[in-house]
């Protein structure tokens, strides 16, 4: 329980993981019914990248800043959200600021300091609830929800060599009690033997509807570094996979290196 976000908050892979989550909420968001966002590993939820952890590391320079920069028309939903909240935000303060009165956000967090910041920062804002906890054990606890429609957000640390083995076993467990809830995993690149093997155990397990949104800051040639990141979505909203793609794209052309590449795979059919 070593990992602390505020280390690499703003960073590329953070980037990708907020402008889909967006695009996801907002396809979520076209049914007027009620909706349960699950953060799993929440964080804090805001950022001061300019001190601290975030300043220490300086990921957030070869992320956000230069995203804020481009200006990229693909981009404007997410940059406007981060210039309208202020301090950076993490995908908690994102999913408050996009929440319906009908929709409801419940964030978890393990870290005991993080989770007591996470909880100073959204105290008393409606329809939000904190809870220590941890991410994969709330899967148990709060599905499936009263609403009966979920977007459930996994993002694990990945600090440890089995946490993909651990993510699968967690997340068939979830899916056999909420088959309908869209489920948003967040997973590194460094190389593609682990990918491809947590893609083949949801394949193996039956799992419909499933694809993968990834971006490759450089070719997943070299396993001590983070090349890329991806997001997995099952049962993807209407009309995500297309909105994906340009967010994809031009994130590519902002912070892609040479041999970079952006896109969208189908793991298994509907």
């Amino acid at each position: 329980m070593n990992y602390r976000h505020a280390f690499h908050a703003g960073n590329f892979a953070d980037c990708v993981k907020h402008a889909l989550f967006i695009q996801l909420l907002r396809a979520m968001q076209r049914k007027d019914k009620p909706l349960l966002v699950l953060d799993t590993h929440a964080g804090i939820g805001r950022y001061d990248l300019s001190s601290g952890p975030a300043e220490k590391t300086g990921e957030w320079r070869e992320g956000i800043s230069k995203i804020l920069a481009a200006r990229d028309p693909a981009l404007a939903d997410y940059t406007a959200l981060i210039e309208q909240l202020g301090l950076y935000p993490g995908s908690p303060a994102i999913a408050t600021a996009l929440l319906r009165p009908t929709d409801r956000l419940v964030a978890c967090e393990l870290h005991p300091e993080d989770a007591a910041a996470l909880r100073r920062n959204f105290q008393g804002t409606p329809g939000v609830a904190v809870h220590e906890r941890d991410g994969y054990e709330a899967l148990r606890a709060f599905l499936p929800p009263p609403e009966k429609r979920g977007l459930i957000l996994i993002d694990p640390p990945f600090e440890r060599p089995d946490e993909f083995a651990t993510l699968a076993k967690n997340l068939l467990t979830a899916y056999a009690k909420f088959k309908t809830g869209v489920y948003v995993v967040w997973y590194p690149i460094k190389h593609r033997a682990p990918v491809r093997a947590f893609f083949e155990t949801l394949q193996l397990a039956n799992v419909r509807d499933v694809i993968a949104a990834e971006f490759l800051r450089r070719p997943a040639l070299d396993p001590a570094r983070l090349n890329g990141c991806g997001l997995l979505v099952i049962n993807p909203p209407y009309g995500f996979a297309e909105t994906a793609l340009p967010v994809l794209h031009a994130l590519e052309s902002i912070l892609g290196e040479p041999g970079s590449t952006a896109g969208v795979e189908r793991i298994t059919d509907e």
